[in-house]
C-alpha cells in the first residue's frame, strides 16, 4: 500500500523552461494559484477545482482548450512513477515512453505516479468570450469545427439548452484593464455571481445572436465549479426549494463541486443519474445527439472539441480527426433494472457509432464487450513487462459492481423523501470538502440563516400540501419561485 495523501505540494516552477514541477494530490485551483504568481498557467486545466493533478493524468482530463491541447496529460512532460515490484523510474517520450504513454488515463494499475511535470503557458488576466447563439444540431456543429480550426482561439465549448437552441462559446487569453469600458467584465465565482450556464443562456435568449465579454482567468477556467456545470438544480429540485438568484446565494457554499458531489454520492442519488461523457467522430455526432434527444430527453448538453492522441490509449483516441465530447448528466429511470438497461443501450449506441466513452464514468459494459473496444493486447503486454499484473486491472477499477450499485441504491427507509438527501449533505458539510470549500472566503451568517429558512419552509410546505393545510405557505413558495419556463430549467 502507497500513501500518497501527503504528496500535495508544487514543487518548482521554473519561468525559463516554462514548467511546473507538481506532486500528484495538488488540485487544480492549488496548481493555478501557483503557477499564475510567476505569469503561467498549465495549458489545460480541469474545470472543477477539486480535481488532482494525479487524478487527470491518471484519469481523463479534458476541457475546452483541449481541442488545442489535447488531454490533460498531453501537457505532462516527465513523470516519476513507483512500479508494483517496488522499482522507483521516470518515464518520459525519450525513457520509457511505452510506460509514460501507457500510464495516462489507466488508472493507476501501472503503477502509482508520485511526481510530475506539466508544461506551462502564459497567462493573461482575462478571457475574452464571445457567445454564439445556435437553433439546430447542425449549426452547433458546424460552428465548433469553425471555431476550433482558427489558430487564434484558445478556448472553445458549446451547451445545448434544447434541440432548437444553444450556444457555442469561444475563449481567447487577453489582458484588459479594470478601467477598460469598451467591454464588459463578468464574473462567475462570488456568491452572488449567476452560474455559468445559466447566464450563457440569457445570452441565447437575448436578441444578439453574437454576444461578447471578458471574464477573469481564474473565473472562467473554474466557471462550472458552482453548480457543477447544471447538476446543482436537480439538488433544488430534489428538496422542492424554489431555484432563483436569492436562493443560489444563499445555498452557494453547498453548491460547489467539492461539497456538492461529495453529498451526491453519499446519499446514494447518484446511482439514480446518467452520468457519462462520450467522445463521437464529428460524422456520427449529429445521430448521436438526435438519439439522446429521442430516449433521454433532458438538457442541458455539454459539447467538447477533443484533439486525440493518435496512438493507442484507453482514451478516446482517433487516427482520422477530432472528436466531440457530449456530456450527459441527469436523471435516469428510477427502476434500477431500468437505470441499468439505459446505460448499457447508451453504451452501445457509442459503440455502433465509432466513438468512446471516458472510463471516469459509470461504465455497465461486461469484460468481454470491454475488451472488444479497449486493446487488451497492448495492455496487458505493459502489465506483464512492467510487473503490474498482481495489481487491479483497468477493467476492475471502473466497471460498476450491479450487486453492489443494488445496495446502495436508495430504498427502504433512505427512499422517504428526504431523508438521504439530508443524510449527503450533512456527510459532506461534516467532511474536509465542506470545509475546504469554503476556506479564505468568510461565513455568510445571513445567507446560512436564509438558506436553513428556505429549506425548512419548503419541507414544511410540503408536509402541509399532503394533509391539506398548506394556503399560507403554499402562497409564500410560489412568492419565492421563479415563473416557470417551459423547455429549460429554471
Amino acid at each position: 500500500m502507497i500513501d500518497v495523501s501527503g504528496l500535495s505540494h508544487v514543487l518548482e516552477v521554473d519561468t525559463e523552461s516554462k514548467t511546473v514541477l507538481v506532486e500528484p494530490n495538488v488540485p487544480m485551483d492549488q496548481l493555478v494559484e501557483a503557477t499564475l504568481k510567476y505569469g503561467l498557467i498549465p495549458p489545460v486545466v480541469m474545470e472543477f477545482p477539486g480535481i488532482t493533478v494525479g487524478g487527470g493524468f491518471a484519469g481523463t482530463g479534458g476541457e475546452s482548450s483541449s481541442f488545442k491541447y489535447g488531454f490533460f496529460e498531453s501537457t505532462v512532460n516527465w513523470i516519476e512513477i513507483v512500479l508494483a515490484d517496488g522499482q522507483v523510474v521516470d518515464a518520459s517520450k525519450a525513457e520509457l515512453p511505452d510506460l509514460f504513454h501507457g500510464a495516462a488515463g489507466t488508472f493507476g494499475t501501472l503503477g502509482v505516479t508520485t511526481l510530475l511535470e506539466l508544461r506551462l503557458v502564459k497567462a493573461t488576466t482575462h478571457v475574452e468570450l464571445t457567445y454564439n447563439s445556435v437553433a439546430t444540431f447542425p449549426e452547433a456543429i458546424q460552428k465548433l469545427r469553425l471555431a476550433e480550426a482558427d489558430p487564434s482561439n484558445d478556448f472553445v465549448d458549446g451547451v445545448l439548452f434544447a434541440k432548437d437552441r444553444g450556444v457555442v462559446v469561444v475563449g481567447r487569453l487577453k489582458n484588459i484593464s479594470q478601467n477598460d469600458t469598451s467591454i464588459r467584465i463578468q464574473r462567475f465565482s462570488r456568491a452572488r455571481d449567476p452560474w455559468f450556464y445559466l447566464h450563457a443562456e440569457q445570452t441565447v435568449d437575448s436578441s444578439t445572436p453574437v454576444f461578447k465579454e471578458a471574464v477573469p482567468l481564474v473565473d472562467y477556467l473554474f466557471r462550472y465549479d458552482r453548480g457543477g456545470f447544471w447538476v446543482g438544480y436537480y439538488a433544488f429540485k430534489y428538496f422542492k426549494t424554489p431555484f432563483n438568484r436569492v436562493t443560489r446565494w444563499a445555498l452557494d457554499k453547498y453548491m460547489h463541486t467539492r461539497v456538492m458531489y461529495h453529498a451526491l454520492h453519499e446519499s446514494g442519488h447518484s446511482q439514480t443519474y446518467i452520468i457519462q461523457d462520450l467522445a463521437l467522430p464529428y460524422s456520427t455526432v449529429q445521430n448521436f445527439l438526435e438519439y439522446v434527444d429521442k430516449s433521454f430527453g433532458f438538457y442541458p448538453l455539454w459539447l467538447c472539441p477533443l484533439r486525440p492522441s493518435g496512438q493507442i490509449s484507453l482514451h478516446p483516441h482517433n487516427a482520422n480527426g477530432q472528436y466531440l465530447n457530449v456530456g450527459l448528466w441527469g436523471p435516469g429511470p428510477s427502476s434500477h433494472d431500468a437505470f441499468v438497461r439505459a446505460n448499457r443501450q447508451l453504451e452501445d449506441k457509442v459503440r455502433v457509432l465509432s466513438g468512446m466513452k471516458c472510463l471516469y464514468a459509470h461504465t455497465y459494459y461486461t469484460e468481454d464487450e470491454f475488451w472488444n473496444i479497449y486493446d487488451r493486447k497492448w495492455y496487458d503486454a505493459l502489465r506483464v513487462k512492467y510487473n503490474a499484473t498482481t495489481l487491479p486491472s483497468v477493467y476492475d477499477k471502473v466497471k460498476i459492481d450491479l450487486d453492489a450499485q443494488r445496495r446502495r441504491s436508495v430504498s427502504g427507509i433512505w427512499a422517504i423523501w428526504p431523508l438521504s438527501g439530508l443524510y449527503g449533505v450533512a456527510k459532506a458539510v461534516v467532511g474536509s470538502d465542506y470545509i475546504l470549500s469554503t476556506k479564505g472566503r468568510g461565513v455568510r451568517g445571513l445567507g446560512c440563516l436564509f438558506s436553513v429558512l428556505v429549506l425548512l419552509l419548503n419541507l414544511l410546505t410540503v408536509l402541509f400540501c399532503r394533509v391539506g393545510n398548506s394556503t399560507w405557505l403554499e402562497s409564500m413558495a410560489g412568492w419565492l419561485a421563479p415563473p416557470a419556463r417551459k423547455g429549460r430549467l429554471q
